[in-house]
């Protein structure tokens, strides 16, 4: 079950992606377990930042595993207010950053890491793929 969840916030995002964040996981091999997507400010994402991982910079997203075996499930932290500014400053419209960053989250919990060049690369390969089959 994918659930979305906000922290002091309005609910703005369409839950019309659920289908499109399943499908991902079915076409990566993988089974839906419990999905947790907390959208949220960025002040709230700094102090998870800060709190679990010890960063103290700003990201869009933060992605907890709780994957078993071939069942992903986990906790997905998305500061709004991030992709709002990466969308602008990557000239991108809102609703495709927002996408590529839900389909990110689910990537991490699949396997896919993005630390290296390699690993990155292959991970925009991957999010660019999952973006062309959204209807």
């Amino acid at each position: 079950m994918i659930q979305f969840f906000y922290e002091n916030l309005p609910e703005t995002v369409n839950t019309e992606y659920t289908k499109w964040l399943e499908d991902i996981i079915l076409s990566e091999g993988k089974k839906l377990g419990e999905i947790n997507y907390i959208f949220c400010d960025d002040e709230y994402l700094l102090k998870v930042n800060q709190d679990y991982l010890q960063h103290d910079y700003y990201t869009d997203i933060i992605t907890f595993d709780y994957v078993k075996g071939k069942t992903i499930s986990g906790e997905i932290f998305v500061s709004l207010q991030r992709i709002s500014d990466n969308a602008s400053t990557l000239s991108r419209k809102y609703e495709e950053e927002l996408r590529r960053v839900l389909a990110h989250g689910i990537l991490h919990l699949s396997g896919y890491k993005d630390k290296t060049e390699d690993e990155e690369k292959l991970m925009r390969s991957k999010e660019d793929h999952y973006l062309a089959q959204y209807k």
